[in-house]
């Protein structure tokens, strides 16, 4: 299925503000096509005069007209004159008499898309006029509110740009509480939902006939609770604002549209919903997240503190066999409290592996090398990478890096060390090679503890091969294939 823009750029010649003015319309418009219990399609004109369907809407609130995607679809003839003379006239028109899709009766109206001062595309509202019966006062206030929003539509007034709208989760939604207000804030109606809410929160009694902005302050007031400051715009209705009003253990959040007739606020409608749970959802994931953090933070400081102490006491040995050891065992011990500082300062359980390992290889060649001046140089990507395979690999990286300046360039010339990364998906290959002595005899793989670390960790924790051969030109070339877990489902 075609997307709004490439509908747009194949059937018509808008710029790119008229786009985007039909992209935000279509964000916003399901809680209009809720109070309204009607279907939304999108009528675009094309230049053969017809009309094509480039976005449609059904409500969550009624019964819809159409079953399958019309987007894409041609106008049936019979529906082009109304679309045409909305477009012509820049003003509603609905059929007097209701049209028949099958065997299901559909009131219809077109309303022209207006910005500024220009009918871009209509937008057809169609109620499913099928089990009619006498409206309640809810639904009344709903079909009220949503004759406002499409007049508002029909003259460039909705939608609204540049409006912040909160990032947090929770917006609300028409079924979970709706309040009109009218120019002084005063309520007008509340459905039952919203009146719920605002009782949770211990406002007792009705609102009808009170203002809004003197019940909450009343309650502020009398709880002291902080409050966001765009919270007075809001349960005003003077401005398309979101926010949320938190206490007791329970939270609001609200959103305000307000209610436009050329220019001038008339009124407002007030979106309500009870997002308790979720607020106490996402206070548990910081927490973890803070907790997760936390132990990363103390585990690095503990690895730190291991090789500091392998540090003193690699001075105090005389033996230079077992100074290495401890030395070799200070540097893997060091390795892994990197990796564990990189998570602690991110969210995710993820590591910017490429920046990491740059600082890592970096540092494990210049205390490897004895003399001379030895290169790191890395090409390709490694992206982000689990924090289960973190670990190992950054281990198998540094004491490949290690090997190489210190196998092949022991007598202190100096050279090259090069990290090749392919990443696709899940499947890692990584290509360590210097253009050094090449290995000694008797130092193949497996032979000495370094090499049987490696080994290990690539065929075991990251469920890979890795193959040794002499490289072209001279030098070592060690090809590590792996596979990353996902870090979706890791663990």
């Amino acid at each position: 299925m075609s997307t709004l823009s490439e509908l747009v750029e194949r059937h018509a010649d808008l710029d790119a503000a008229d786009v985007e003015w039909l992209h935000l319309l279509v964000g916003d418009w399901q809680f209009i096509s809720d109070l309204a219990f009607a279907d939304l399609v999108l009528w675009l004109p094309t230049a053969d005069g017809s009309f094509v369907a480039i976005a449609q809407c059904r409500p969550s609130t009624g019964a819809t007209v159409h079953h399958d995607d019309i987007v894409g679809t041609h106008a049936p003839a019979g529906q082009r004159p109304q679309l045409r003379q909305a477009l012509e006239d820049l003003a509603a028109q609905r059929s007097r008499e209701p049209s028949w899709f099958g065997s299901v009766a559909v009131r219809e109206e077109a309303v022209p898309v207006v910005r500024a001062g220009k009918a871009l595309a209509v937008i057809a509202r169609q109620t499913n006029l099928g089990g009619a019966r006498t409206p309640s006062r809810l639904e009344l206030n709903y079909v009220e509110a949503a004759d406002d929003l499409l007049g508002m539509v029909s003259r460039g007034e909705f939608p609204y740009t540049d409006v912040p709208t909160g990032p947090r989760r929770g917006a609300p939604r028409v079924g979970d509480g709706l309040i009109r207000l009218n120019s002084e804030g005063e309520v007008l109606y509340a459905s039952p939902n919203a009146l719920s809410c605002f009782h949770r929160l211990g406002v007792i009694g009705t609102l009808v006939g009170r203002s809004l902005a003197e019940v909450t302050t009343e309650f502020i007031e009398e709880t002291g609770i902080p409050v966001d400051e765009s919270l007075p715009l809001v349960v005003t209705g003077r401005a398309p604002w979101r926010t949320d009003l938190e206490t007791r253990g329970v939270a609001l959040s609200l959103r305000a549209v307000p209610l436009l007739e050329d220019g001038v606020r008339h009124g407002a409608v007030l979106l309500i919903r009870d997002v308790s749970e979720l607020r106490r959802r996402e206070r548990e994931l910081i927490t973890k997240d803070a907790t997760i953090r936390e132990i990363h933070h103390r585990v690095k400081n503990n690895l730190q503190t291991v090789a500091a102490l392998l540090r003193l006491q690699s001075r105090r040995m005389t033996s230079p066999e077992a100074r290495a050891a401890l030395d070799e065992a200070m540097r893997r011990v060091s390795t892994i409290a990197m990796v564990h500082e990189t998570l602690s300062q991110t969210l995710d359980e993820t590591v910017d592996f490429d920046e990491f390992i740059r600082r890592n290889l970096r540092l494990a060649a210049d205390v490897a090398a004895a003399s001379g001046q030895v290169r790191t140089v890395m090409s390709g990507e490694f992206g982000q990478v689990p924090a289960e395979d973190a670990t190992a690999l950054a281990l198998v990286l540094t004491e490949l890096v290690t090997n190489a300046v210190e196998h092949g360039f022991a007598d202190g010339s100096g050279g090259k060390v090069e990290v090749q990364a392919e990443r696709d998906g899940d499947a890692l290959v990584a290509t360590v090679s210097d253009d050094g002595a090449g290995l000694p005899d008797g130092a193949g793989p497996g032979t000495g503890l370094g090499t049987q670390i490696v080994q290990a960790l690539v065929v075991n924790e990251l469920r890979g091969e890795i193959t040794w051969s002499a490289r072209e030109g001279g030098g070592t070339q060690v090809r590590i294939e792996a596979t990353l877990r996902n870090p979706r489902v890791a663990g």
